[in-house]
């Protein structure tokens, strides 16, 4: 199975949303179907029981059964997701067997951001449809926490993709969408929704903000002096709704110093008041708000280099903004947007000499800034087929080791650099066995067997997949942090799940990048 990160981003884009409201559910069973009367209430009378003789106790103790009681017919929302098994190759009980607490946790724990095959694994995980886990509930846990996890790693687009199919119809769920909502730039729709369902509000200043951008100023400025005289308003959020409502009032005023991590909507109501905070320092979702057109170009080129180190902008979308325009100075990024349009222009020209040129600033420029993987996922293929000289075709075997095509370029060109003989037989899937380097000893002995250590192999055997897959991606992240010795298990485990696409790339990375977490 092989879907990187820019791909499964992409297939979101095919996956039709549904609409928020769901109607109730109508009965299949006529006689599930309250009656259309009042029916007299027959209780029946306790009848008296004979004693009975004297028994033996059959228990000392009394045991109380954990019960999870579902609505019946109520959806269950942790099952919602926006890849069918049929892309992501993951069955349908991918969560069930496991308590929703404990997936919860694991989810949360997971350090993926400098770890590309990881990134990859784990957005099929947070995206696939699968049923609910068995102790799944109204609040459901387990999707706000994919929803999080697709937050931290950047990919805004689809946590509102997967709010929207969800319906967003509880409080909880409706935060999240309308945080999303305000950094992609399509809050209009969840303030029409929120305008029509006030109690799904997640406070008085979304409120308020929704109603004014509804064009309702009265009932704004209402909600607002009623949520003030209660004190349903921080300092710092009264002082930019005021402002927001009434910016002709307080002009010259200065505004309070925002927040270390402020929320989505105080982000945009400093922005309404000429005031936009960056979005270097802010969690990566935030960088989402720079792709808009009301950013300028070195703010977009930085927040779509943070979105494509974590898979959560594809590649091509991070070379059209490389793309855009001449670079407008010279010294950090813009040396990095010179590099790349001038070996994007030789490889368009299809001119081997250009691009032999071009290829080594490139390539550093994308070292530097930790985009070695997306560049092979855009270049890694096609560099392959140009006849380069002997320097620079040795440098492109390396970039197509690291992208999609490892394994074609192993076959079709391994034996020309026999320099990285331990590479292109791990590309191969049967890595030789190495003389002295640890990592690479490591990575042996996990393509040596597809057997999980015993715990993992316990999760399998009660069919816990989904757990099992994440706690095989922790041990991974120890051995990027260091620990070595996590880093057999981690392949052998992800190879006994099938999941030898990954667990190749994965070390690869590993071998080539030397990649830390």
């Amino acid at each position: 199975m092989r879907y990187s990160g820019a791909l499964i981003l992409f297939l979101v884009g095919l996956v039709p949303l549904q609409g928020q409201a769901q109607g109730a559910p109508l009965s299949a069973i006529d006689w599930l179907r309250p009656p259309a009367v009042d029916m007299p209430v027959i209780r029946a009378t306790p009848q008296p029981t004979a004693p009975q003789p004297a028994e033996p106790p059959v228990a000392s103790t009394i045991g109380r059964p954990q019960v999870t009681v579902t609505t019946l017919g109520q959806p269950r929302l942790d099952a919602v997701g926006l890849l069918p098994s049929q892309v992501t190759g993951l069955p349908q009980s991918l969560w069930q067997a496991s308590p929703a607490a404990r997936l919860v946790q694991l989810i949360v724990e997971r350090k993926v951001d400098r770890l590309p095959a990881m990134q990859a694994l784990l957005f099929t995980l947070l995206m696939a449809e699968a049923n609910a886990p068995f102790d799944a509930g109204p609040d459901a846990p387990l999707l706000q926490a994919r929803i999080d996890a697709l937050m931290r790693l950047g990919a805004v687009d689809a946590a509102q993709a997967l709010l929207e199919r969800a319906g967003a119809g509880t409080p909880r769920l409706f935060k999240r969408w309308f945080d999303a909502t305000l950094l992609t730039g399509d809050e209009d729709r969840a303030c029409a929704a929120l305008r029509a369902a006030p109690h799904l509000s997640p406070s008085y200043a979304a409120r308020i903000y929704c109603l004014a951008r509804g064009g309702d100023w009265p009932g704004a400025a209402l909600t607002f002096d009623t949520a003030r005289v209660l004190g349903f308003l921080g300092g710092t959020e009264e002082a930019l709704v005021a402002h927001f409502l009434d910016p002709e009032l307080y002009e010259g005023e200065v505004l309070p110093l925002p927040p270390v991590r402020p929320s989505p909507l105080l982000f945009r109501l400093y922005e309404a008041a000429g005031e936009p905070l960056p979005t270097a320092t802010l969690p990566l979702a935030f960088a989402m708000s720079d792709l808009r057109a009301t950013a300028g170009w070195k703010a977009e080129l930085a927040a779509a280099e943070r979105l494509a180190r974590t898979g959560a902008l594809p590649f091509n979308r991070l070379l059209g903004i490389y793309t855009e325009r001449l670079p407008a100075a010279s010294g950090g990024i813009w040396d990095r947007v010179e590099a790349i349009q001038r070996f994007d222009t030789a490889m368009r020209a299809g001119d081997p000499g250009a691009v032999a040129r071009y290829l080594p600033k490139a390539w550093a420029a994308m070292r530097a800034a930790r985009l070695e993987v997306p560049f092979a996922e855009g270049y890694g293929a096609e560099l392959m087929r140009l006849p380069l000289p002997e320097k620079a075709a040795a440098l492109a075997y390396d970039i197509a080791l690291v992208s999609p095509d490892y394994e074609t370029a192993a076959q079709a060109y391994g034996a020309r650099y026999p320099k990285r003989q331990f590479e292109t037989s791990l590309a191969r899937g049967l890595p030789q066995t190495p003389q002295a380097d640890p990592l690479r000893v490591a990575i042996t002995l996990g393509f040596s067997s597809a057997t999980p250590p015993a715990d993992l192999a316990a999760l399998l055997a009660q069919n816990q997949l989904g757990e099992t897959i994440l706690r095989a991606m922790a041990l991974y992240e120890q051995a990027a942090e260091g620990d070595l010795n996590a880093l057999a298990p981690a392949l052998s485990t992800l190879r006994a799940l099938g999941l030898e696409d990954t667990a190749r790339r994965a070390a690869l990375q590993l071998a080539l990048l030397r990649y830390r977490g």
